[in-house]
């Protein structure tokens, strides 16, 4: 049994299909099969079973993925202590982050981190969370940084901060002229949310039904900064995170909070359980942690 032989069944056992386990691999199909077969003869039972262009586990193949992960967890372990104890002051580190988290939160970390340490070669991802976690998963994120609740075994998951949802809408909307204003005031307004990709979208429209409030959904965007350009506009009203609020320049909007029911969001940040965190990854956790607690304090 052979390393590449169970990274190759790893692969293959997580995406599912053996041409994108080979891409990721960046090997041939024929030899990633071909290797596969060779473990599948040595342990002589099947491993997986082909059903056309979809491979699934068999009961061994169960049995052999939760093992051979451990397995290519702690090699990947001991090869990064090595590198990391020949330059303890480098290395690379790979941090992702949600778009409604990711403008805010990481400058004032990085900014604090790459100050202290300029060798470290650093890559931001930033991409909704489903691929956040399924980078941090499969070992090509260090750190993600996403909103809660997050139900992944694989992952440690560390809150960060809590904050706010505000209601946002132009300074000449009718909401705007009352002193209180309640959820069930918002009921049949017309919306502008980002769209389903995103984690706050579905959060806003969680809180509404929650509360029986049937908002109408005037358009769905991709970004918070063409949302609130859309509000100014006077083309409906949100709810957006107090990072975006104090982010905001344009006088045209305002931000209340709601009278009752206030809704919030928590910032955690991820990674996985098995993985070795090196000393780059725990100086900027550090820094993050420091970011959080300044967003956290000012609210």
């Amino acid at each position: 049994m052979e390393m590449h032989q169970l990274r190759y069944f790893v692969a293959v056992a997580q995406t599912g299909n053996f041409s994108r386990a080979a891409e990721r691999c960046h090997v041939s199909q024929p030899s990633l099969s071909q290797q596969i077969a060779k473990l599948e003869h040595r342990l002589g039972q099947p491993l997986l079973n082909r059903l056309g262009r979809k491979a699934t586990l068999t009961d061994a193949g169960r049995l052999l993925l939760e093992r051979a992960t451990a397995i290519l967890a702690e090699v990947e372990d001991v090869e990064h202590r090595l590198k990391d104890a020949d330059d303890p002051q480098g290395g690379r580190l790979a941090i992702g982050a949600i778009p409604t988290v990711a403008p805010y939160l990481l400058p004032p970390a990085l900014e604090n981190f790459v100050q202290r340490n300029p060798n470290v070669v650093l890559t931001i991802h930033e991409d909704v969370t489903k691929h956040l976690i399924q980078g941090v998963a499969e070992g090509n994120l260090d750190l993600a940084v996403v909103a809660l609740p997050i139900d992944d075994e694989r992952l440690h998951v560390e809150a960060l901060m809590t904050e706010p949802l505000l209601l946002a809408m132009g300074r000449r909307h009718p909401l705007n002229r009352r002193r209180r204003i309640t959820v069930q005031d918002l009921n049949r307004e017309r919306f502008i949310l980002l769209n389903e990709m995103h984690c706050l979208g579905e959060q806003v429209m969680s809180f509404c039904r929650a509360n029986e409030c049937q908002p109408q959904i005037a358009c769905r965007s991709a970004q918070i900064g063409t949302v609130q350009k859309l509000i100014a506009l006077g083309q409906g009203i949100s709810l957006l995170p107090d990072m975006a609020r104090r982010a905001d320049g344009s006088p045209s909007l305002v931000y209340r909070s709601l009278a009752t029911n206030q809704p919030q969001r928590t910032i955690a940040v991820v990674w996985h359980r098995q993985h070795y965190l090196s000393p780059a990854t725990e100086r900027f956790l550090a820094a993050l942690r420091l970011a959080a607690a300044d967003f956290q304090g000012a609210v």
